[in-house]
């Protein structure tokens, strides 16, 4: 039987925490059987990424061309998309090939405050990629940029994912973990698509979210390529993340990573003199 085969475009990231590792983790903890497209090499680890190595976007293409007449995709998410001429290539393999289950997560800035998209990249996101999205999964700092206001509160979602929406994304997905003030105790993610939907869990606090973005996107273009609904999808996504952030693996000497399989990954016994013996 042919497996259900879930699209990550995106960059590397050579501590395993984000970027296409986590996306191709989430692909497989949902069950979907990931193929990937890399956009960028990053060299970096838990304190945060040291170099970024840009791939053409003549190779990007010629990857996206390779996987799709061969293999195909039931769905397709997006990632870090450093260049205009990546997000053009992108935007323009999508629409050659009919892709319509399509997952953009904006990746604009790392954990640790490196800019991840150049500026001109984001306007040709806006222009050419966007109205191809199915979901577009901007988390506060992200849709406050491209909304261009302040969000303190979830009125403000609300508002500035009716915003976002009326650039041509059919459903906008608002990330609520940056949320400060009020909202100490619980996240609420808000999707909007005509109508406004709320998904909550309980706040974790933890510094150790290194790859939350990716793995919520991939988890939900998993449950799309399953045929399901887009609010059955983003509550999966949160339940699974929520997890993620629960069971994080602390792997360095900055922030962990989040860690899709849960109690699944097996974690080693501090040693002792005796059991050292």
């Amino acid at each position: 039987m042919e497996p259900v085969k879930v699209l990550c475009v995106g960059g590397s990231d050579s501590s395993g925490g984000a970027g296409i590792q986590a996306d191709l983790k989430a692909v497989s903890a949902c069950g979907c059987y990931g193929l990937s497209v890399i956009t960028a090499v990053t060299a970096q680890n838990t304190k945060g990424v040291h170099g970024v190595y840009p791939v053409s976007p003549k190779f990007v293409g010629q990857q996206l061309d390779d996987v799709l007449n061969d293999i195909g995709a039931d769905s397709v998410k997006t990632g870090m998309l450093l260049t205009a001429g990546v997000v053009q290539e992108v935007a323009k393999k999508i629409k050659k090939y009919g892709l319509t289950k399509v997952v953009v997560d904006p990746v604009m800035i790392a954990k640790g405050g490196r800019f991840l998209m150049q500026d001109k990249a984001r306007e040709v996101m806006v222009n050419n990629l966007l109205p191809l999205a199915l979901v577009f999964t901007p988390n506060i700092p992200e849709a406050e940029k491209l909304a261009r206001m302040k969000i303190t509160s979830v009125a403000a979602m609300k508002r500035a994912a009716v915003k976002i929406h009326e650039m041509g994304v059919k459903n906008v997905l608002i990330k609520g973990g940056h949320l400060q003030g009020s909202m100490r105790t619980v996240v609420i993610d808000i999707l909007y698509n005509g109508s406004y939907y709320e998904f909550s869990s309980p706040r974790i606090d933890s510094p150790n979210t290194h790859g939350t973005g990716c793995s919520y996107a991939s988890v939900l273009a998993s449950a799309l390529a399953q045929n399901k609904n887009i609010v059955d999808a983003a509550r999966q996504a949160k339940i699974m993340v929520t997890a993620a952030i629960e069971n994080a693996l602390i792997l360095g000497k900055g922030y962990g990573s989040v860690n899709i399989f849960g109690k699944n990954i097996l974690t080693k016994k501090k040693q002792t003199k005796n059991s050292a013996r």
